[in-house]
């Protein structure tokens, strides 16, 4: 059978707390369950209590020795350049070279007038990012567009020196797969049904092509309540449609609820379309349970 990852969002504040459990044991609990990755948000202003994503992340490094630390989603474009690629070099260097760059451009108005950042220049900041952060980290001199006072600008040069880790572009919008094509290494769409993933692959393909680039692999993002019924799936939907501004009827079918068996026929067809990894949410139940339960569907997944 094809090989098919799973990955788990580490859990926030209150479930932490819900649960009694820290970052660090949340991210050793993924691991010895036999998931394939821990994951970590990146959001500066959201209204409630949330972890600085490459802080927590370098958490779940060092309590962990086998799977990925990945974020989901890095958005670069709202940090200076040079401190972006200083975090996600550290982030390289001290997982062991175990980090997926997953990056993104959104986060809403609020968060990007926090960081003091025009909300309309994100996706051309988010283009520079990715064109510059391979020589940033490689430790080349590389002069910044940002520079305050543009006749004074002068090379930097960071250290120490790492690999690019592999970039995961986010969202499911034309422009994010035309930005996958051309300068990531895998497209990352979140919350869309199979059908729509196997289209997407279908463009993506086409595009990276055109630039002589070998199609990216795919990972989809999506929520979960393994064992949860209708009661579950409808909670968790009404959370999308609420929280994305999406209409209720679209979002209906996206929950992964249902014993473990049927859980891993969903992501199946997720597998079909041409998805290779899964990033899963937990929206029900006790974290380290469901976690248990992820790691369940994905041994069927495998057989």
């Amino acid at each position: 059978m094809e090989s098919f990852e799973i990955g788990v969002i580490l859990p926030g504040i209150a479930v932490q707390h819900r649960d009694g459990l820290t970052l660090a044991e949340a991210a050793r609990h993924a691991e010895r369950a036999g998931l394939d990755g821990v994951w970590h948000g990146d959001h500066l202003a959201v209204g409630g209590p949330v972890l600085d994503a490459p802080i927590a992340l370098a958490t779940a490094a060092a309590a962990t020795t086998r799977v990925r630390i990945g974020t989901s989603v890095f958005i670069p474009a709202i940090r200076p350049l040079a401190w972006a690629a200083k975090q996600v070099a550290t982030l390289r260097y001290v997982s062991g070279e175990r980090l997926v760059l997953g990056v993104g451009s959104g986060g809403g108005p609020a968060q990007w007038a926090a960081a003091g950042v025009p909300y309309g220049e994100r996706g051309r900041r988010t283009d520079i990012a990715l064109e510059l952060l391979p020589r940033l980290l490689a430790g080349e001199p590389v002069i910044l567009p940002e520079a305050v006072d543009p006749d004074a600008r002068q090379p930097v040069r960071l250290a120490p020196a790492v690999e690019m880790p592999p970039v995961w572009v986010g969202n499911a919008s034309d422009a994010a797969i035309r930005r996958a094509a051309r300068l990531g290494d895998g497209w990352f769409p979140s919350l869309i049904p199979p059908q729509e993933v196997a289209r997407g692959r279908v463009r993506l393909a086409e595009l990276a092509a055109g630039h002589g680039r070998p199609a990216p692999v795919i990972a989809v993002g999506g929520a979960a309540h393994v064992g949860g019924g209708p009661a579950a799936q409808a909670e968790i939907a009404a959370g999308i449609s609420g929280g994305y501004g999406r209409p209720l009827e679209e979002v209906a079918g996206i929950p992964l609820t249902g014993e473990p068996k049927q859980v891993a026929e969903r992501l199946a067809e997720y597998r079909a379309a041409g998805a290779g990894h899964a990033v899963i949410g937990v929206s029900g139940g006790d974290w380290r349970a469901q976690v248990d339960l992820l790691a369940e569907v994905r041994d069927l997944l495998r057989r």
